[in-house]
């Protein structure tokens, strides 16, 4: 299947399961949001939180059972945590998470998700760039 079919499919179902989520749940399904209340002891027994995040951790095992994809990603661990310290700093920063401003909110029309989205992503571009072409291609 090709990468531009699997992506459109990618976020049709993203986009299924996060109004799926708010129309059963009534609230949306930032992952910073929802991974606090999972991690909080006075939440975490009333919240159907833990089951959306273990789909989304599953989900890639059962995926890669039945589509092996042609690119490998590896990066040096020391890396991933940091860039894990620095998203973690952001979401707090700009109240919420990529899924939260980015899916949830654009689609609301907010306009404080639209801009700490266009915030994100310039952020995104910007590192990238960094590292790819002016640190010669560190991995």
């Amino acid at each position: 299947m090709h990468s531009f079919l699997l992506a459109f499919l990618g976020g049709v179902l993203l986009g299924i399961a996060v109004v799926g989520y708010l129309y059963v749940n009534g609230r949306i399904a930032g992952i910073s949001g929802l991974l606090a209340q999972v991690i909080n002891p006075e939440t975490i027994a009333k919240t159907p939180a833990i089951w959306f995040l273990l789909g989304l951790l599953i989900t890639p095992f059962v995926v890669s059972y039945f589509y092996t994809p042609q690119i490998k990603i590896s990066s040096n661990p020391f890396q991933l945590i940091i860039a894990g310290l620095l998203v973690g700093f952001g979401t707090r920063l700009g109240s919420g998470c990529t899924s939260g401003h980015g899916i949830c909110g654009i689609s609301r029309l907010s306009k404080r998700s639209i801009f700490a989205t266009i915030i994100f992503m310039f952020a995104g571009f910007v590192t990238v760039y960094v590292m790819r072409h002016l640190l010669g291609g560190l991995s």
